[in-house]
C-alpha cells in the first residue's frame, strides 16, 4: 500500500467503478457496465484503495467480496454519488436519468423500455438487469443501501413487501409461458406441449435471464400437480451461453417465456392444456414525479393494445393471487 496517497481525495470516477464493482463482484462484468477494459478497472480500485489505505475487496480466483471497510464505504459511496448526479442535472436544468429493471434482454420490459425511449426523446433511461422484484422492492422504497437506486421494476406485484412499501402497479402482460427444447428431443415433434407431457420429463425451470424468485414461485404453483419437487431443483443459469450449455447437456425440457431470444439448436414450443401465462407488472414509487414513467404507461398501452398483452384464453392458468383477480 502506497501510504503517500493515503488521505487523498475521493475522486467520482473511482467511487461510481468502485460501486460497480461492489454490485456485481465481478470485475470482468462491471468492466463491461462501465465500458472500460478489465485491467484499468482494477488499477482504478487499487488507487482508491491507496487513498483510503484499507482493502476494500477480497479477491481470489473464483470470488470476489466486500471487505469490512468496502461495505462501509459503499453506503457513503452511493451517497456521494446521488448528491454529485443530482446536483449536476438541477444545475443543468436536467432531470436525472430514471433507471428501470428490466430483469434481462429481450424479455416483455426490456420491450416496453425500448418503446417508451422511441416516444420521449429528451428522457434518459438507464437499464439495470437480472434483479427482479424480489430484490427491488427494498430499492423503490428507498431504503436500500446495497441494492442502489432504482425507479421502476418489473415483476409480479405479489412480490413480498410491495405492498407494504406503499409501491404502485399495473399488470404489464400476461405472457405465454413456452418450452424450450433440443431440436432432436421427442416432445419438439409437437406443435405445443401439454403441460401433463411435462411429468418425468426432467423439466428444468430455473435457466434463462427471465428467473427469478418471482418467476420461481410461480412455476412451483404449475409444476406442483405433476409431483415435481421443486426442492430438487438446481440453481438458477444466467446468461445466453450458459442456458445453451445447460439445454443440450440435459437434453431436457426448460420452461421459459414467449420472448426468449433463439437459441442454437433448439426450438420453442407453447405450453397447453392448459395455456400457461406468466403476469407481468410494473412498479413504481407512489410519490415518483418523473417524465420518464407516464412514458413507460404510455409504452405499454401501445404495446398492448398492438400485441393483445392483456388477452386471457379461456381457461388459461394463471398463478395465484393473480388467477383470482385477473
Amino acid at each position: 500500500m502506497n501510504n503517500e496517497r493515503v488521505g487523498g481525495d475521493l475522486e467520482i470516477r473511482m467511487l461510481r467503478s468502485f460501486v460497480v464493482v461492489a454490485e456485481e463482484l465481478h470485475f470482468s462484468r462491471a468492466a463491461q457496465r462501465l465500458f472500460v477494459a478489465q485491467q484499468a478497472l482494477s488499477r482504478e480500485i487499487q488507487r482508491l484503495e491507496d487513498r483510503v489505505g484499507r482493502p476494500l475487496f477480497t479477491r481470489t480466483t473464483r470470488q470476489v467480496a466486500l471487505t469490512a471497510a468496502g461495505e462501509e464505504l459503499l453506503g457513503y459511496a452511493r451517497r456521494l454519488l446521488a448528491l454529485h448526479d443530482k446536483a449536476l442535472h438541477a444545475l443543468r436544468g436536467e432531470p436525472e436519468p430514471l433507471l428501470v429493471d428490466v430483469v434481462g434482454p429481450g424479455l416483455t420490459p426490456s420491450l416496453a423500455l425500448a418503446e417508451a425511449r422511441g416516444l420521449v426523446r429528451d428522457v434518459e433511461f438507464f437499464a439495470r438487469e437480472r434483479q427482479g422484484l424480489d430484490g427491488a422492492v427494498t430499492t423503490l422504497s428507498g431504503r436500500a443501501e446495497r441494492g442502489g437506486r432504482i425507479d421502476v421494476a418489473f415483476g409480479r406485484w405479489t412480490a413480498s413487501g410491495a405492498r407494504a412499501a406503499g409501491l404502485r402497479h399495473r399488470t404489464v402482460r400476461l405472457e405465454p409461458i413456452m418450452v424450450l427444447l433440443p431440436r432432436a428431443h421427442p416432445l419438439a415433434a409437437q406443435p405445443a406441449v401439454p403441460v401433463a407431457e411435462l411429468e418425468g420429463s426432467g423439466v428444468c425451470f430455473r435457466a434463462g435471464d427471465h428467473v427469478t424468485q418471482d418467476w420461481d414461485e410461480a412455476m412451483h404453483q404449475l409444476l406442483g400437480p405433476l409431483g415435481i419437487d421443486p426442492a430438487l431443483a438446481h440453481p438458477p443459469v444466467h446468461g445466453a451461453d450458459e442456458l445453451a450449455h445447460h439445454l443440450h447437456l440435459r437434453d431436457a425440457p426448460i420452461l421459459t417465456l414467449s420472448t426468449q431470444p433463439a437459441v442454437e439448436g433448439a426450438v420453442s414450443r407453447p405450453l397447453v392444456r392448459p395455456v400457461a401465462l406468466y403476469p407481468w407488472a410494473m412498479l413504481w414509487r407512489a410519490d415518483l414525479d418523473h417524465p420518464g414513467l407516464p412514458a413507460l404507461h404510455a409504452a405499454v398501452d401501445k404495446l398492448s393494445a398492438a400485441g393483445g398483452w392483456l388477452h386471457r384464453p379461456d381457461g388459461a392458468w394463471l398463478p395465484d393471487p393473480e388467477a383470482t383477480r385477473a
